[in-house]
């Protein structure tokens, strides 16, 4: 495989005197979350106007104050969105929104149109400017490239200035940024600020994408420092950034580029975004944590985010990504092990932070450490989740594996033997399937506080269309008492726990998963669900059924009864 001639090197900046790598971050940029945009147009399956909204008002909850919420002349959806956050009043004093417009006279009219009664907004209008795109998209000069970008501020400044209800802030993108000329980078940008006339109490934002990552990071540093110290009126600019990851160092990129003099940075959580996605706002922001620097964002309870964006993306986080995934505060080796428990062991509530292996305190992050124990040497491929998957058919959840292994070693810790497929199965069964054997039962019955005794479709459909939106009833023991609650629809597992919170609990649904034990008509149906009950510490629960819905109720009945004996396998460790 030759490249000899079919790529070169991306040409290194002539920085005379560069400061960038002397420099310390010592405080936490502006943070601007493009996931309701650049991350939602990046998506198999856009995010409709109720997961937009749980998006954005968990985006608030964690500190956000800047966030671009849509690209309002793409869709109606976008438009109508932008129109529910203001006439609604749902946009927190403290948090201003921006929209995305294209450098076009009637996108441009539309999106102002969207944000009519906003007290805050930014308009962010782009425009590429490299020469690939000039030559190869846009058959355009240099000087035609530059006047839509100079017309669109003047149209954007006569149309705002007419609205002086609104406190406008205006954002303009270079876009290609990355691949374009510094001094052509300059020139557009000077010209679009003396249009709009910044000062140092109405500041305007440029912002320069790493549109491709197509370089190292210390050249995209170098391009931010260039730009940083001979761009105009800079005093009155919000020098922005917005990497993307092509090349996987976008991270890399934006802290290299916050030394350079940016002063604000564009990603999405967790990194979803075009292609290889944006930059990974919550590795960053933890990455300054661990530093010492107050990231101004609120990641304690990390998996609650994690949830939402799941949810609402339709995405999984890679078990191995920063901070957040599932495997990494667990360690496999044993001598990660032990270094990692003498560190815990030693370490102080308020000492300075050092456990081997842990840069982070899981704590913090409303996390723990977990040690897995590979419990079947005989195989080779190590652990009682490839066990139960490889006798029973049971594919585990990441969490629900690193929680079970906690019990599994303190038996293995008890009695002294390497644990078998049918022991680690039997542990399984009791703390998942049949929590009822570890409850304390009622004086009347002797059952779990929580037990299943039908549930019922409550009227027949001739089409599976309308089948899912049937009501359902459910029927159980609560503490021994008989109990009827019936849900909404019986199509998704939220609808059966909201009827489940009509007996007095509150459930919020952390994750669930579902498959077939074999294969035909005559398999059963596991489901795993984790929740919080009563705003507690996340349960997991099992349930394996013929029925789905079935499997479904066991799952979360089971997982109420271990909430209610307080029984999680952390005190069982």
């Amino acid at each position: 495989m030759s490249t000899t001639s079919k790529y070169r090197p991306f040409p290194p900046v002539q920085l005379a005197a560069r400061r960038w790598p002397d420099q310390i971050i010592s405080k936490a940029p502006i943070w601007m979350s493009t996931d309701l945009r650049d991350g939602n147009q990046a998506l198999i399956e856009p995010m409709n106007a109720t997961k937009k909204l749980k998006f954005f008002e968990m985006l608030v909850r964690i500190g956000l104050k800047e966030i671009e919420v849509a690209f309002p002349s793409a869709s109606d959806t976008d438009f109508d969105f932008v129109r529910k956050l203001i006439s609604e009043q749902r946009i927190p004093d403290d948090v201003t929104i921006e929209v995305l417009t294209q450098a076009r006279p009637d996108l441009i009219r539309h999106t102002i149109e969207s944000l009519q009664g906003a007290r805050r907004a930014i308009i962010h209008v782009y425009n590429p400017i490299a020469p690939a795109f000039r030559r190869i998209v846009f058959d355009k000069s240099c000087a035609q490239i530059k006047a839509i970008a100079t017309d669109a501020t003047h149209l954007i400044k006569q149309l705002t200035d007419q609205r002086p209800e609104t406190e406008w802030v205006f954002e303009y993108s270079p876009e290609t940024f990355s691949m374009a000329e510094l001094d052509f980078s300059k020139e557009v940008c000077d010209a679009v600020s003396a249009i709009w006339q910044p000062s140092t109490s109405n500041k305007m934002i440029i912002n320069l994408p790493s549109t491709v990552e197509c370089s190292t990071p210390n050249v995209y540093a170098d391009q931010i420092e260039w730009m940083h110290t001979h761009l105009e009126r800079r005093d009155a600019i919000i020098l922005s950034v917005h990497p993307h990851n092509d090349r996987g160092t976008a991270v890399a990129s934006a802290e290299l580029a916050l030394m350079a003099g940016a002063d604000r940075i564009e990603g999405c959580l967790f990194g979803n975004g075009e292609r290889t996605g944006n930059v990974d706002l919550v590795t960053l922001a933890l990455n300054l944590y661990t530093q010492g620097v107050p990231p101004g964002l609120d990641f304690s309870d990390i998996d609650a985010v994690r949830q939402c964006v799941e949810s609402c993306n339709q995405l999984p986080v890679h078990p191995r990504h920063p901070y957040v995934g599932d495997l990494v505060f667990t360690a496999f080796s044993g001598s990660h092990q032990d270094a990692i428990k003498k560190g815990l062991a030693q370490q102080k509530p308020d000492a300075l932070w050092e456990v081997p292996y842990l840069p982070i305190d899981p704590a913090d992050l409303g996390r723990s450490y977990d040690a897995v124990i590979r419990v079947n040497s005989q195989s080779g491929k190590g652990g009682m989740a490839y066990l139960l998957q490889q006798e029973y058919g049971l594919h585990l959840p990441r969490r629900l594996q690193i929680e079970l292994s906690r019990a599994v070693q303190a038996e293995a810790d008890r009695s002294g033997n390497e644990m078998t497929a049918s022991q680690i199965h039997a542990i399984f069964c009791q703390h998942y399937l049949n929590p009822a054997q570890q409850t304390k039962p009622t004086a009347a019955a002797g059952l779990a506080p929580y037990v299943y005794q039908s549930h019922q479709i409550l009227q027949h459909s001739r089409t599976p269309s309308e089948a899912a939106h049937l009501p359902l009833r459910i029927s159980l023991l609560q503490h021994a008492q008989p109990k009827a609650v019936h849900a909404a629809t019986h199509g998704t597992i939220e609808d059966i726990l909201q009827a489940l919170a009509s007996l007095g609990v509150n459930l919020q649904l952390m994750d669930q998963q579902q498959h077939r034990l074999g294969t035909g008509q005559q398999s059963e149906s596991v489901s795993y669900v984790e929740l919080r009950v009563d705003h507690g510490s996340s349960q997991f629960g099992v349930g394996i059924a013929s029925d789905t819905i079935k499997a479904q109720l066991l799952a979360i009945l089971n997982a109420m009864n271990r909430a209610a004996s307080n029984t999680d396998l952390a005190s069982a460790a």
